[in-house]
């Protein structure tokens, strides 16, 4: 996760093409899906085999979304785990995206939930980055974007 607001919006910025909205110039589908199906697979064994998968995401920025029911959770609520299609970025979401802010899920999340959930993105290569930010509206290059969406719509959502 990077250290502080700088460098996520640091990075958030390196990551944005103009060009390539959908996914980077670099990107190679194959690839990311192995690592996303290892991730399912992971978190699907990590969480009692429970784990709802979507893998038919279309026209949007990012690659795929795994739902952990709340019964299999030791928080008591639905995590969600979205992958983009850029810089290898995942968001932890609780319940669902946009529904807690970032310092109310840190109070929520169960530390075990936490734990499993952050060694099998940082095991998988994955960089989990804080949801808030996500919500302050696009200001960068991508001029087909909305004027209203947010971040989350650049990296997180359909287009």
């Amino acid at each position: 996760m990077p250290a502080d607001d700088a460098q996520l919006w640091q990075l958030l910025r390196s990551l944005d093409d103009p060009d390539h909205l959908e996914f980077p110039a670099n990107y190679n589908h194959r690839r990311a899906r192995a690592r996303f199906n290892q991730l399912a697979e992971r978190l699907d064994r990590d969480f009692g085999g429970q784990c709802l998968v979507d893998r038919e995401v279309q026209d949007a920025s990012f690659h795929g979304r795994i739902d952990i029911p709340a019964a299999a959770t030791a928080t008591g609520e639905q995590l969600v785990i979205v992958i983009s299609n850029f810089g290898d970025l995942a968001v932890l979401a609780l319940e669902n995206p946009g529904v807690w802010d970032d310092e109310e899920a840190a109070q929520v999340l169960h530390p075990n939930d936490t734990t499993r959930i952050r060694t099998a993105l940082d095991d998988l290569g994955y960089t989990l980055i804080p949801e808030g930010p996500l919500w302050k509206r696009y200001d960068g290059p991508g001029g087909t974007l909305a004027p209203d969406d947010p971040w989350w719509t650049r990296y997180f959502d359909y287009l």
